[in-house]
């Protein structure tokens, strides 16, 4: 019997010396507290069923011992909207994670928040808890959601899209030929990757300064706020026609609003006024052998061109600022002029042969713009003489050589060219500020007809208030504390 007792007290005795060893791996100072590199997790706006983008933190072990974290947990455990990666592991709660001395582990974080049938933004909060030798520290877990109206690949009969709830559609929203789609102001209508707005019909898109209209992608977190591709954009397709795009935004697109299709006999004609096309991967307006009348518009920030008007047409842009300075999102320099005119167009086929479409260029009139950008040409004409190319630049500061020849005055009038006629906008590269400094040279030799013309600028400044009107959509106003 005393036999058995023993062996019995060296198996207990080998299992706590066992034991001890591997407490002794590990800081077990009860004062030892992790480092974190954030105290909140926080997901701006998220629409609701949609789940969000992914986040991570890390969590630091800033001593020179191992450190064992008994138990990592999301304190809303399954019910949570949160759901947890820790380490490399989906779960919501772990235990037993080493951090190796001075060493680390990310912990990723994602969020899908339920509908709460309110049109006003939600906030969802929950916080991750670690318990290391009987301390707790936490993180916290902010998402803001927002409820909204889904559109997925749905044929729209003649409607109005309010600004109750904003409007996300999946796949594309077509708009028929017989049917018009009319959007009220402060209207926010977003679209996931690889969706668009595709128009047979018309589309009267009618905001107001205080209230403008809104197309974008549907990742709303501040990553995203300037990136171009995120969805396919506007086509607005021949033999569509009475558009209207005012006091608009279109951003961070593929195309942010082509005007005509090849491929459909006639023209797409669209009123642009007031607005904003910015961040496309390829372009901000791609127009085929179509109509635009556009004033007071800013097209800017496009991987290739800024505006493309392509196989003819008739465009008048008043007023308006094309500015292409490309390049923070992507390691690709652009080679394309910001500004193309012509009345052919080249496409290759996937065989190998081509085919060419020509139209005549009726009109392609720019009164009283500024075309600039980072390339030294910023303007390429395209002429096919068997076809009209009738295009006129009129008080306009252009973005080209110095050898450039401007003394043509059917094309040319009053063109201001060169280095010093930098127009100095305020921040073209990172806030994306195109209005103009108080040394421009664009301010005050505009032409007064066209300023007459459109005497409010895209932020409702009167352009008849100073002494003469400013090139671009911006007008500047001198304040009154300036010498």
């Amino acid at each position: 019997m005393t036999r058995y007792l023993l062996q019995i007290l060296l198996v207990v005795m080998l299992a706590v010396s066992f034991f001890s060893c591997e407490d002794e791996r590990y800081l077990n100072s009860p004062d030892a507290q992790l480092e974190f590199s954030a105290d909140t997790v926080t997901f701006d706006t998220i629409f609701t069923t949609i789940g969000s983008t992914t986040q991570h933190f890390t969590v630091y072990n800033p001593y020179e011992e191992n450190i064992l974290i008994s138990r990592i947990r999301l304190a809303g455990g399954d019910f949570s909207s949160f759901r947890l990666n820790i380490n490399g592991v989906a779960a919501n709660e772990a235990y037993e994670i080493e951090v190796p001395a001075k060493d680390s582990i990310f912990i990723f974080v994602e969020v899908t928040i339920d509908p709460n049938g309110q049109n006003l933004p939600m906030v969802v909060e929950d916080s991750i808890e670690f318990t290391t030798n009987a301390n707790i520290q936490g993180i916290n877990l902010v998402a803001y959601g927002q409820d909204f109206k889904l559109i997925k690949g749905e044929t729209i009969e003649t409607t109005t899209w309010t600004a109750e709830k904003p409007y996300l559609v999946y796949d594309y929203a077509y708009v028929d030929s017989t049917s018009t789609l009319t959007i009220e102001p402060g209207t926010k209508v977003y679209f996931h990757h690889g969706a668009g707005l595709y128009v047979k019909g018309t589309i009267v898109s009618n905001g107001t300064f205080q209230n403008p209209i809104v197309f974008q992608g549907d990742r709303l977190e501040d990553a995203y706020k300037n990136i171009p591709d995120q969805w396919n954009g506007i086509i607005l397709f021949s033999g569509s026609h009475n558009n209207v795009f005012n006091f608009t935004t279109i951003k961070n697109a593929n195309i942010g609003l082509q005007v005509g299709t090849i491929e459909n006999e006639g023209f797409a004609s669209v009123q642009l006024s007031n607005s904003r096309i910015e961040n496309m991967a390829y372009a901000g307006i791609f127009a085929l052998k179509s109509k635009i009348y556009a004033y007071n518009d800013v097209i800017a920030n496009c991987g290739f061109y800024a505006v493309a008007l392509l196989i003819g047409g008739e465009y008048e842009f008043y007023h308006s600022t094309i500015a292409n300075y490309w390049g923070t999102y992507s390691r690709k320099s652009r080679s394309t002029a910001s500004l193309v005119i012509s009345n052919v167009l080249k496409v290759s086929n996937s065989d190998g042969s081509s085919k060419l479409y020509l139209g005549d260029l009726n009109k392609a009139t720019f009164g009283n713009s500024i075309i600039y950008g980072n390339n030294l040409m910023e303007i390429e004409l395209g002429s096919n003489e068997e076809k009209q190319f009738n295009y006129l630049f009129d008080h306009c500061i252009l973005q080209v050589p110095d050898t450039f020849n401007v003394a043509n005055k059917e094309h040319y009038k009053n063109v201001y060219k060169g280095i010093e006629y930098d127009p100095l906008f305020i921040d073209p590269y990172e806030e994306y500020d195109y209005s103009l400094d108080s040394l421009s040279p664009a301010i005050d030799i505009g032409s007064m007809e066209y300023a007459i013309m459109f005497s409010q600028d895209i932020m409702d400044k009167d352009r008849l208030s100073d002494d003469g009107p400013d090139l671009g959509a911006f007008e500047y106003i001198q304040k009154k504390n300036e010498d």
